[in-house]
C-alpha cells in the first residue's frame, strides 16, 4: 500500500497559481460559496468581524428596528401619541422615529408617551425588545473584548543571510502587545508546486529550526531554518523559488499570561518577499534606566 503524502489541509491538487495560502491577517485564502442558510452563524460572525463592520451592523440594526416601529405608530396614527403631533407628515413621523428610539432604548424621556390600549401594546413590546436586543449586543461586545487573541508582528520580508559556515532562512516575530507571551512554539512549512510526472502537485515539507520553542516571547524572536544538504531550499535561487510558487507558511502558538489560555498567529511569505544576502538590524536597546527598550518599528529594518 503506498504511503499518502503529507497535507496539511491545504489541499495538494493544483489547478491555478494562488495568490498566497495564508493572508497577512492570518486568514486562511479561501472563500466559500453555495452554502446553505444553515451554515451562516450570526454569532460566530459578528465576533469575528473588524470592530468598523461590528458597530456598523450594529447601528445598521438599531436604525432599522426603530424605523419598523416607527411605521406602526404612524399607522395606527400619531393622535395615539400623546406630544407626537406636528403641522406636517414628515415631522409626525420624525416624532414617533425618536419615540420609538427612546422606547427601545429604556429612556423614556416622557416628552411623547402613548395614550391608547394599542399604542401602550407597541410600546411594551418594543420595550421587550430593546432589553432583548440591549443583553444581545452586550453579549457580542464581551464576547469580542474578552476573547484571547495574539497580536504577534512578523519582518516585512524573510532573509537568506549568511549564518555560520553557510546560509539559513531567518524572520522576525515579536510580540506587539503588553500582555506576557510564555511557552512559545514555532512551526515553518514551506509549500511549493512541482510537477509529479505531468501533473502539478502541491508539496509541504516542514522546516527544521534553530530553535522551536522558547519560554518567553519577551524580544524580538530571529527564527532561522539553517539551510544545509537535508535542507528543501538547499541550491535554490530565486529563480526556483519562483518557479515552484514557493510560500512560506508560518505558526507560532503561545500561551497568554493574561487570560491564562493558548493562542496562535498565522504568518506566510511568498518567493517574492525574500531578499538574499541582508541582515536584520538591531530593533531593541537598553535604556538610560536599565531596562530593554524594543523598537517595534525596526522589526524588519535591515541592516
Amino acid at each position: 500500500m503506498q504511503k499518502p503524502s503529507f497535507d496539511p489541509g491545504l489541499t495538494q491538487q493544483f489547478g491555478a497559481p494562488l495568490r498566497r495560502a495564508i493572508n497577512k491577517d492570518g486568514g486562511f485564502n479561501v472563500r466559500k460559496v453555495r452554502g446553505e442558510w444553515r451554515d451562516f452563524h450570526p454569532y460566530f460572525e459578528l465576533v469575528n468581524m473588524n470592530w468598523a463592520g461590528f458597530f456598523g451592523v450594529v447601528l445598521a440594526f438599531y436604525v432599522v428596528v426603530n424605523l419598523l416601529f416607527a411605521g406602526v405608530y404612524y399607522a395606527i396614527g400619531t393622535q395615539n401619541l400623546e406630544g407626537a403631533s406636528a403641522p406636517t407628515a414628515f415631522g409626525r413621523f420624525m416624532n414617533v422615529f425618536f419615540f420609538s428610539s427612546h422606547t427601545l432604548s429604556t429612556v423614556g424621556y416622557g416628552n411623547i408617551a402613548p395614550k391608547s390600549i394599542e399604542a401602550n401594546i407597541v410600546a411594551s413590546f418594543e420595550a421587550l425588545v430593546g432589553v432583548l436586543g440591549l443583553a444581545v449586543a452586550t453579549g457580542l461586545l464581551f464576547g469580542r473584548v474578552s476573547r484571547p487573541s495574539a497580536r504577534i508582528g512578523f519582518s516585512h520580508h524573510v532573509l537568506i543571510a549568511p549564518y555560520q559556515d553557510s546560509t539559513a532562512l531567518e524572520f522576525r516575530a515579536v510580540n506587539r502587545r503588553a500582555n506576557t507571551l510564555i511557552e512559545c512554539e514555532a512551526r515553518v512549512m514551506l509549500m511549493t508546486v512541482e510537477m509529479e510526472g505531468s501533473i502539478p502537485r502541491r508539496k509541504f515539507e516542514f522546516l527544521k529550526l534553530e530553535r522551536e520553542k522558547i519560554l518567553f516571547l519577551a524580544t524580538p524572536w530571529t527564527i532561522v531554518h539553517p539551510i544545509d544538504s537535508e535542507s528543501p531550499l538547499f541550491g535554490k535561487t530565486t529563480k526556483d523559488l519562483a518557479q515552484m510558487q514557493a510560500e512560506l507558511l508560518i505558526s507560532i502558538k503561545a500561551f497568554d499570561d493574561t487570560f491564562s489560555q493558548a493562542v496562535q498567529q498565522r504568518y506566510s511569505y511568498r518567493h517574492d518577499e525574500f531578499i538574499w544576502g541582508r541582515r536584520f538590524a538591531p530593533a531593541f536597546h537598553v535604556g538610560k534606566e536599565g531596562d530593554l527598550v524594543i523598537e517595534l518599528d525596526k522589526i524588519g529594518e535591515l541592516a
